[in-house]
């Protein structure tokens, strides 16, 4: 990843299944993206963990109308409040703010057009290899060989926040990921109220959908 590259921007990059040109898991994708979010502000000291719950610290340089921007002017106007609420608020906003920042960076194709009077809009990568290669150093952070201390922090934070969200670019199956819980834990480490928040938003939503949304 380079050094320029923001693990929001960095998520949603994972997200692409190559083999099926297309994202994966939209529906969990702005929970994925703001927790990405969240975890460069903590990391960052712009944000801090009390008792579980978000507390805005220092303002951070970020560009005016950016997803880092919007998720700190919502956390500093607010007492202090859950990470589990700060994942799941405007989730679906996060998607279209960080798509959008790829799109004019050129880092993403955005097509749009209709289907039977539906909106359809196709978002491809602009350069696969970038996803590819994230995904090959986050599901090799994940399944070990290097030990989680001698991992890039952005990496290491990847690849908890890609396994709570169970995303299926890079995390092995279910059965493996729960014989691997001792590394997972020690990936979320840095980030381990934002991970757990993650895991239980992609739980629940899942749940609701498979129950029909109620």
């Amino acid at each position: 990843m380079k050094q320029s590259e923001s693990l929001t921007r960095s998520a949603f990059l994972l997200a692409f299944d190559l083999r099926k040109e297309k994202l994966t898991q939209r529906g969990d994708l702005g929970y994925l993206l703001r927790a990405a979010t969240l975890a460069e502000l903590l990391l960052a000291g712009n944000l801090a963990d009390e008792s579980g719950k978000a507390r805005a610290l220092t303002a951070p340089a970020a560009e005016l109308g950016s997803l880092r921007a919007v998720v700190w002017e919502q956390i500093s106007n607010s007492p202090p409040r859950s990470w589990r609420r700060w994942v799941q608020k405007h989730n679906g906003k996060a998607v279209r703010l960080v798509r959008d920042e790829l799109a004019a960076a050129r880092m993403i194709n955005v097509e749009r057009r209709r289907i039977l009077l539906f909106p359809v809009e196709r978002i491809t990568p602009r350069k696969a290899y970038l996803s590819r290669r994230l995904a090959e150093r986050v599901g090799q952070a994940i399944r070990g060989g290097q030990p989680v201390g001698l991992l890039d922090e952005d990496v290491r934070v990847l690849a908890a926040l890609a396994t709570a969200a169970r995303l299926k670019t890079v995390v092995p199956s279910w059965r493996e990921t729960r014989l691997r819980r001792d590394r997972i834990q020690q990936l979320s480490a840095p980030v381990e109220p934002i991970a757990t928040a993650l895991r239980k938003s992609v739980e629940q939503a899942r749940a609701a959908a498979a129950s029909g949304g109620g």
